[in-house]
């Protein structure tokens, strides 16, 4: 646990291409040894954090519940922001490095798009359900909104400057007005 956790905080600082075993290990506080104990290199330690990531990605994917066109709407879409929020808190790095690229093992690559296209598909099904006559088209707005989301929350853990609370309450009630056609 302490060498993910020291993982997941020199991945934030510097980077996946930039992280290195000396760095973790220093972050740890731990030996080479102990590190090679656990892990057969940094690629080896990303994969354990990715698979971590990947998990709550998928709790989270199917915890959408309905998103109706009322205040229990707004609710609910504030109550999953605010989860995805908590997920990109503990495993921002994690994000960042399949949102941008930043990796090229295919495995961790396939793991990360399984992750969003989980998330994507449980949004899908929730506009869908709200199925609004001028609402945009599913698949689109599911991608937009997990874009945003993320983004946001990117924006939000680098200083934003704005209250979190405040940040989850506006993006629920723009993400409900302008995707699930709410009031």
């Amino acid at each position: 646990a302490t060498l993910l956790d020291a993982g997941t905080a020199v991945l934030a600082e510097r980077g996946y291409h930039a992280a290195r075993v000396d760095d973790i290990v220093r972050a740890a506080r731990t030996s080479h040894g102990t590190f090679y104990l656990y892990f057969a290199n940094k690629e080896d330690l990303f994969r354990a954090l990715a698979e971590d990531c990947a998990r709550d990605m998928a709790a989270l994917a199917a915890d959408l519940g309905p998103v109706g066109p009322g205040p229990e709407g707004v609710d609910e879409l504030r109550s999953w922001v605010g989860r995805f929020f908590g997920v990109y808190r503990r495993h921002g790095a994690v994000i960042r490095a399949w949102m941008e690229s930043q990796i090229g093992d295919r495995e961790l690559i396939r793991l990360g798009s399984a992750a969003f296209r989980e998330i994507s598909r449980s949004l899908v099904a929730r506009i869908r359900e709200a199925a609004t006559d001028a609402g945009p088209d599913p698949e689109l707005a599911a991608a937009a909104l997990v874009a945003m989301v993320e983004r946001v929350a990117f924006f939000s853990s680098r200083d934003f400057r704005l209250a979190e609370d405040d940040v989850v309450d506006g993006l629920a009630v723009l993400l409900h007005r302008g995707v699930f056609g709410g009031r």
